[in-house]
């Protein structure tokens, strides 16, 4: 198909070919670059002049404002409400009552605690699984089921010791809950720990260990060394160990040695701060 001259010269014989070609519409009678700065202003048509050049859009102008008041769901309340507890019982209803976590809007249940609140050893791990969330138990699914093995092994159970979570609602499709959300829990969790007040403390997974610690390393750098886990609600530091989380050794089985290791040293510290 050739574009001639008399083509061009008859307009209904130019139009014919455009079509023949598949041109079926138009976009404007000259190119745009759209790689180019923005263009000036379209010019507006008054009554009573002829074409002026658009006035700029005018800027809003916004005012200060006074800050607002403090959100139910803001890290103060939290801590306000943690505070307040003075049993595990009552910090477990402020826990429950509380609304300020988005997460608890799509758990099934809060997941508090389990076994003996009055135990020398106690675990904190990350968040609820899909069991855990459906029972309103930590560590029940089949991670829970290894966990309770590695226990065993050091001859302790959930009767000789307690167990938590630093979140207390399961992660929409178990993903990693964020800092703002783990920030939430956070004051909820040290007290937890301040009125517990066990001998030693045995911080399963890396969320758990990187949180309670406020050390952004990974947990492979973190396990196997004893820390001192502070805060105002306890009398004295308490001896704290990180180890991996059951669900990644069930995914790693060689790094179950490592964990075993973790839990010899938990042994023998809790054997050395019996007999102080």
């Amino acid at each position: 198909m050739t574009l001639t001259d008399s083509t061009i010269a008859d307009p209904a014989a130019l139009l014919r070919w455009y079509v023949d070609a598949g041109v079926d519409e138009t976009m404007g009678e000259v190119p745009v670059d759209r790689f180019a700065g923005p263009a000036q202003p379209p010019a507006i048509m008054t009554p009573s002049a002829g074409f002026v050049a658009a006035s700029p859009p005018a800027v809003p102008v916004i005012l200060p404002t006074a800050p607002a008041a403090p959100s139910v769901g803001s890290g103060a309340t939290a801590a306000h409400l943690a505070a307040a507890a003075m049993t595990v019982d009552e910090l477990r209803a402020a826990v429950e009552s509380y609304d300020g976590c988005g997460l608890k809007q799509f758990a099934s249940r809060t997941v508090f605690a389990d076994g003996n609140p009055n135990a020398r050893l106690m675990l904190v791990g990350e968040a609820p699984g899909e069991e855990e969330d459906r029972r309103g138990l930590p560590f029940v699914g089949v991670s829970g089921k290894l966990l309770d093995r590695m226990l065993a092994a050091i001859g302790h159970d959930r009767t000789t010791a307690y167990i938590t979570n630093v979140m207390f609602w399961r992660p929409p499709g178990n993903r990693k809950p964020t800092a703002e959300e783990v920030s939430l829990c956070l004051p909820f969790v040290e007290r937890h720990i301040a009125l517990v007040d066990p001998d030693v403390l045995l911080f399963v997974g890396g969320l758990a260990a990187s949180t309670l610690l406020a050390n952004p390393q990974g947990i492979t750098r973190l396990r196997g060394r004893w820390f001192e886990f502070a805060n105002p609600g306890l009398a004295r530091p308490v001896p704290a160990m990180a180890t991996f989380h059951p669900a990644y050794l069930l995914r790693t089985p060689p790094q179950k040695r490592l964990a075993w290791r973790d839990l010899l040293e938990v042994k023998k510290k809790l054997k050395s701060a019996a007999s102080v």
